[in-house]
């Protein structure tokens, strides 16, 4: 969950509950109004949490790419296997200023994603990406 999407259902929990707990008084709105505060609180540390557990690693012979907040992953793309290079935004992405880079090569589970970039940032990865790719696999 992404913090505009825990923005968006934490307003609409805490508006279902305060009008459930209207008729039990002003005890029962604040007791809704807390707990709806603390659920927020934790969904935020755990989207911290999401947050920085992505990040990428650009070296001369492949790409790392690192995720996870259980269970961490690294994945290694080579630049000479990626098949192309796309920037995706979705709504929710375009509303914050963000942009996602996905690399796909031709192995099923490789393909790997870089989500939260500015589009700058994910315009010149894009470029750059593909210019190695092409170098790389020239070589093959």
């Amino acid at each position: 969950m992404r913090l505009s999407e825990l923005v968006v259902v934490t307003l609409a929990v805490l508006l279902v509950a305060l009008g459930g707990a209207a008729g039990g008084g002003t005890a029962a709105v604040g007791a809704a109004a807390i707990s709806v505060a603390a659920a927020a609180g934790l969904a935020g540390i755990f989207v911290r949490n999401r947050y920085r557990a992505w990040g990428y690693l650009e070296r001369d012979e492949d790409l790392l790419v690192r995720r996870g907040v259980l269970v961490r992953r690294l994945s290694v793309v080579p630049y000479g296997r990626m098949q192309f290079v796309e920037v995706t935004a979705g709504l929710m992405e375009r509303m914050f200023g963000l942009s996602t880079v996905k690399l796909h090569t031709a192995a099923a589970r490789s393909d790997a994603r870089i989500p939260g970039l500015t589009p700058e940032e994910a315009a010149r990865l894009r470029d750059r990406l593909a210019a190695l790719g092409e170098a790389k696999a020239a070589g093959l």
